[in-house]
């Protein structure tokens, strides 16, 4: 049975990236309008399409490149790249819920928040190519986790501590399932 975000995890969901809009914006010295210029939206997953569905992951991020018709363009501008955040209710809560109340919602959606604002970032900069080999992925799964870890020092308090812990090379989100 397919699980999703309740009433009242929705509107934390939401606020997790109202904040991790500005985590990340201090963290990379940006203003917020700067980071909104990299177009990204957020679905749960009560609202994805098949192919954003993606089994044993918090989140995955869809790419999708959008242009206006030859003739409907003014000269001089291109289309864009569009970012979705796909978030996996199901994988999240599965998470929660195994963790018996060891990791809490909220400072869980906050880190994948977080990691995925830096990952739409990244990708819109040029850092990382969206389409990189598994291998430079991986890489860059590294360098984001690591981006994010810095990016939360702000709010590391007990709860989100519990969250980086899981996250550190000794003990991983994983080990939950065991």
């Amino acid at each position: 049975m397919t699980r999703y975000f309740s009433q009242a995890q929705i509107p934390v969901a939401a606020k997790s990236f109202g904040d991790a809009e500005k985590l990340v914006s201090q963290h990379f010295r940006m203003s917020g309008d700067d980071l909104r210029k990299n177009r990204y939206d957020v679905k749960t997953l009560a609202f994805l399409e098949d192919h954003e569905v993606k089994d044993g992951a918090f989140a995955h991020l869809c790419k999708y490149s959008y242009e206006k018709p030859s003739g409907l363009k003014p000269e001089g501008e291109e289309g864009f790249d569009f970012y979705r955040v796909c978030l996996q209710d199901n994988i999240i809560l599965d998470a929660v819920e195994r963790a018996n109340t060891f990791i809490k919602f909220s400072p869980l959606m906050l880190y994948i928040a977080v990691h995925e604002l830096i990952h739409v970032l990244r990708f819109s900069n040029g850092a990382i190519d969206f389409n990189a080999p598994q291998e430079e992925k991986e890489q860059e799964e590294k360098i984001v986790h690591n981006l994010t870890r810095s990016a939360l020092q702000p709010v590391k308090e007990k709860d989100m501590k519990i969250v980086l812990d899981c996250f550190s090379n000794e003990f991983s989100i994983s080990d939950l399932y065991n």
